[in-house]
């Protein structure tokens, strides 16, 4: 029974490090740099669920790594106006493109779904009033910000 106990706190333990654990958005947004005249931003973020919490792939955009998709977390690129191609990649790659716009901010949640090996990690467009709210909930993992 004890060695049930055990690797049930392994376990457990493992879930929680593997989740975001920077500052909270409304303690970092009033750091986010203006967005510059010519540019887009993109916000990138996953939703806190423990499903899947050991699934963390890069996310690409335009095929440069920008980032991991972390339970929890959060963080944003800028970028120039143009098609956007958003990819994730674990035993399978799923993409996502859009198109933005000069001055635009959208937002990319990363969702977990069922593989035959791994989970999938599926970058979705979502609209900006959903995730305008939902970034809130989540943790800053981006690069350092100064103030």
């Amino acid at each position: 029974m004890k060695l049930f106990k055990l690797i049930y706190i392994v376990l457990v333990s493992g879930l929680f490090s593997a989740c975001a654990s920077g500052p909270k958005y409304a303690d970092v947004a009033s750091t986010f740099p203006t967005l510059e005249a010519d540019k887009g931003r993109i916000y990138f973020y996953r939703s806190g669920s423990m499903m899947g919490a050991a699934i963390q792939p890069s996310i690409t955009l335009n095929g440069n790594i920008i980032g991991t998709s972390k339970p929890g977390g959060f963080f944003f690129v800028d970028a120039n106006p143009g098609d956007q191609v958003v990819a994730t990649s674990t035993e399978v790659e799923k993409k996502l493109t859009f198109l933005l716009d000069v001055g635009q901010v959208r937002y990319v949640k990363t969702k977990i779904g069922f593989g035959i090996i791994a989970g999938r990690v599926y970058p979705e467009l979502v609209d900006n009033n959903i995730g305008e709210q939902e970034v809130k909930e989540t943790s800053y993992i981006g690069a350092p910000l100064t103030d």
